[in-house]
């Protein structure tokens, strides 16, 4: 099987091609550049690129993989836009995978981990997990409210790792084999995949006119 794999809910914008064989994910192809600002601008190019290092078409691409957060809502919604209207172009499932869960995947060894996203606001996300099984989370906090106890290690941001006396772990956003292989349950299932619904945590900064409004009517 044949997988686009796309995130965009870290300042990596994540596009790759990745072969399912037997269960297991191999990436013939990705990109990944971090810039919190070009997630539009990068990702389709990205993409393209990567069906033409692997020497592939669209057509090829049997799903599409895409993480669904938590991560701040305008670089979400672009990642979870271009991957949806791939997979509506070319007629192929979606699946969606929280992105937290993506980088603990490449990490099924660790017996207690902890991975920390840049939520913005001096906030975090975070989710804990026992061999690359979520227990915990996700949800987002200041780090100073975060218990880190007992992790044995730990993954994601690494300007926000810096803040935990706890080993970091080299995986620092969702990779297109981490997120196949967070989702290898559901590429193996024969059920009509569920709609894929963003992991904001909390309300977007930006507000409806309506919105606007209201707030002017109580502060007034």
């Amino acid at each position: 099987m044949l997988v686009l794999a796309v995130d965009t809910s870290t300042p990596a914008v994540t596009a790759g091609v990745v072969r399912v064989t037997d269960g297991q994910p191999h990436t013939l192809s990705q990109r990944i550049v971090v810039d919190p600002r070009l997630h539009a601008e990068v990702l389709t190019p990205n993409i393209v690129q990567c069906l033409a290092e692997a020497a592939l078409t669209p057509q090829d691409l049997q799903a599409v993989v895409v993480g669904v957060g938590p991560g701040p809502f305008t670089g979400l919604r672009v990642g979870m836009a271009t991957a949806s209207a791939f997979a509506d172009a070319l007629g192929i499932p979606i699946h969606g995978v929280c992105s937290l869960d993506a980088i603990a995947a490449e990490l099924p060894d660790e017996p207690d981990l902890v991975v920390v996203t840049d939520a913005r606001r001096r906030e975090v996300y975070w989710a804990r997990y026992r061999h690359a099984v979520r227990y915990a989370g996700p949800e987002v906090v200041a780090p100073a409210l975060l218990d880190v106890a007992g992790a044995s290690g730990a993954a994601g941001s690494p300007s926000h790792l810096a803040l935990f006396e706890v080993p970091v772990r080299e995986v620092v956003s969702p990779s297109p084999q981490g997120l196949v292989l967070a989702a290898l349950e559901q590429l193996a299932s024969s059920s009509a995949p569920a709609p894929i619904v963003p992991l904001y945590l909390r309300r977007p900064d930006a507000k409806t006119l309506e919105e606007r409004a209201a707030a002017k009517t109580v502060t007034s």
